[in-house]
C-alpha cells in the first residue's frame, strides 16, 4: 500500500470520525442543531420532502432529516429511549399508547395548538389522554363516505338520497335499470370494515358517546349491562346486510379492492362504499368521470347525517428528545396556513385549523357542510384494540354469518380484553380503568392495512 493510500485512508477515517462525533452531539456538519423527523405517509414523501428542504434553507439554525422507516422502527427507537423529535404520524391505538403512557411532551402552549379546532379534541381523546397535556395536534383530517356515478345518477334521475327510504328507493332504480346500485369488494375485510360497517355504525348512532358508555361498563359488557356491540348495533347491521345482499354485484363476495376501483370506474355500480383515497385509482382508469359524495344515510331522519373521519396525520414530539426547542420551531413552520392547507389540498384531506380553505376538488365537496359542521365521527372499527378482529367479524356478517351471534362474540371479547386490563393510575390513560387500552402487542391499526394503495389509511 503506497503511502499516499495511507494518508487518504487516514484522513477520511477522520472525516468519519468527526461527522460521527457532531451526529451524536445533535450537530450537522455545519453547526446546526440536528433533529429527526418521523413521516408516516409514504405517498406525500415528495411533498414533505420538499417542505423539509425549504425549512433547512430558511434558516441556519436547525436541521431537519425526514425519516420514514415506519411506525415499527419507531416503537422501537422510544423503547431505547432515543425516539424521534417530532413526528407525523398517522392517529390510532399504535401512536396513541404513546399518549396514554404520557410519553410525548406537552404542546398547548404552541401557537400551532392555538390554530387547531376546537371539536376535533373529543375525537383526538378516543384514543385515550395523559391528564393535564394536549399530546397530539392533528395535521390532516381524512373524511370518507359513499361514492357515486353522477353521470349514471343524472341519466336516471337521481337526487342523492338523505334518508333510508330514499336510499333503498335510489338502490331499487338502478337495480331496474341494469345497473349494481352498490360495487361490493367483500373479499377484502378491510374494505367492509373501513366501509360497510362503519358508515352504517356511524350513519345510526352517535359513535363517542356509545365508546364512552362501553368503557364505562368495561367487563362487564353483555347481555345486561346498559350499551353493547349487541344491543346498539343490532338494527345497523341488519340494514348493512340487507344493502349487501340484494343491492351489490353478484360477485361481491370475490371482489377485491383494485377490482372495485376498476369496475366502478367502467360504469358497472352507481354507488361505491370507498372513502377519497380511491379516487385516484378510479381516476387511473375513467379520469373524466364525473364522481362525488354523500354520507351514507341509516336513519330516516336527515339531522343525523355525519361522514366518517379519521386523524390521517398527528404532530408529537417525544419527552425522550433532546431537541424540544429546535422541534417546535419545525412545529410552528409546520403550521403555517400555506403549509399545512398546501399539504391538505394535495391529499384531498381536510385541514384541522380554524378558518381553512376547504378541498377544491368537487370529488370531495359532498362532505365539506358536514365537515364544516362538525357532523363526522370516527370509524367504530378502529376504536377497539386489534386483538378483537374487528374487520373479520365485519366481512363474517356481510358474507352471511348471524349478526345477532356475531354482535354477542365482540361483547365478550370486549369483556374479556377489559377484565384483563390493569387499572389505570392518574398518569395513564383518562379513558376508564376497565376500558381496554391498546399495549405494543394489542393496538389497533386505523384503517386499512393497504398504506400505500389506499392514500392515508393505516
Amino acid at each position: 500500500m503506497s503511502r499516499k493510500t495511507t494518508v487518504r485512508r487516514g484522513l477520511a477515517a477522520l472525516a468519519v470520525t468527526a461527522l460521527g462525533a457532531a451526529m451524536l452531539a445533535g450537530c450537522s456538519a455545519d453547526g446546526r442543531e440536528t433533529i429527526r423527523f418521523t413521516f408516516s405517509k409514504r405517498e406525500a414523501l415528495g411533498f414533505m420532502g420538499q417542505v423539509v428542504d425549504e425549512y433547512n434553507a430558511s434558516q441556519d439554525k436547525v436541521r431537519v432529516e425526514m425519516d420514514a422507516s415506519g411506525v415499527d422502527v419507531v416503537s422501537a427507537s422510544f423503547v431505547r429511549g432515543n425516539p424521534p423529535d417530532i413526528m407525523l404520524a398517522n392517529y390510532n391505538y399504535e401512536v396513541a399508547r404513546f399518549v396514554q403512557r404520557c410519553a410525548l411532551s406537552d404542546l398547548s402552549g404552541t401557537a400551532a395548538a392555538a390554530t387547531v379546532r376546537d371539536d376535533l379534541q373529543p375525537l383526538m381523546d378516543q384514543y385515550g389522554v395523559c391528564p393535564g397535556r394536549t399530546s397530539a395536534l392533528p395535521y390532516s383530517v381524512m373524511a370518507a363516505s359513499v361514492i357515486y356515478n353522477e353521470e349514471i345518477f343524472d341519466r336516471l334521475g337521481l337526487s342523492v338520497p338523505t334518508t333510508w327510504d330514499e336510499l333503498v328507493q335510489t338502490a331499487e332504480t338502478l337495480k331496474a335499470n341494469g345497473i349494481a346500485p352498490f360495487y361490493g369488494t367483500f373479499k377484502d375485510d378491510w374494505t367492509v370494515g373501513q366501509g360497510w360497517y362503519d358508515y352504517a355504525v356511524g350513519g345510526s348512532l352517535n359513535v363517542i358517546d356509545f365508546f364512552d358508555a362501553l368503557a364505562a361498563e368495561g367487563d362487564r359488557v353483555g347481555p345486561d349491562s346498559t350499551v353493547s356491540f349487541q344491543k346498539d348495533f343490532g338494527q345497523a347491521m341488519d340494514r348493512m346486510t340487507q344493502l349487501a345482499s340484494t343491492y351489490t354485484n353478484p360477485d361481491a363476495d370475490s371482489r377485491a379492492y383494485g377490482d372495485g376501483n376498476l369496475a366502478f370506474a367502467q360504469g358497472q355500480a352507481g354507488m361505491y362504499l370507498q372513502g377519497p383515497w380511491a379516487l385516484g385509482e378510479i381516476a387511473k382508469t375513467s379520469p373524466d368521470l364525473r364522481v362525488g359524495t354523500f354520507p351514507l344515510p341509516m336513519t330516516d331522519d336527515p339531522n343525523d347525517l355525519k361522514v366518517r373521519v379519521n386523524m390521517d396525520l398527528a404532530a408529537i414530539i417525544p419527552e425522550g428528545s433532546r431537541h424540544q426547542d429546535a422541534a417546535r420551531d419545525f412545529l410552528e413552520y409546520l403550521y403555517q396556513p400555506r403549509i399545512i392547507e398546501a399539504y391538505n389540498e394535495s391529499q384531498l384531506g381536510f385541514a384541522p385549523t380554524k378558518n381553512a380553505p376547504a378541498p377544491s376538488d368537487p370529488r370531495v365537496a359532498g362532505m365539506i357542510p358536514y365537515y364544516d359542521e362538525g357532523r363526522i365521527y370516527q370509524g367504530a372499527s378502529v376504536l377497539v384494540p386489534k386483538t378483537i378482529p374487528t374487520f373479520n367479524y365485519a366481512q363474517a356478517m356481510i358474507l352471511g354469518a348471524s349478526p345477532e351471534a356475531t354482535l354477542r362474540t365482540m361483547d365478550q371479547d370486549w369483556a374479556r380484553l377489559a377484565f384483563r386490563q390493569p387499572a389505570a393510575s392518574t398518569s395513564d390513560a383518562a379513558a376508564p380503568a376497565t376500558a381496554p387500552i391498546a399495549t405494543a402487542d394489542a393496538s389497533a391499526a386505523a384503517t386499512a392495512p393497504t398504506a400505500t394503495a389506499e392514500g392515508g389509511q393505516r
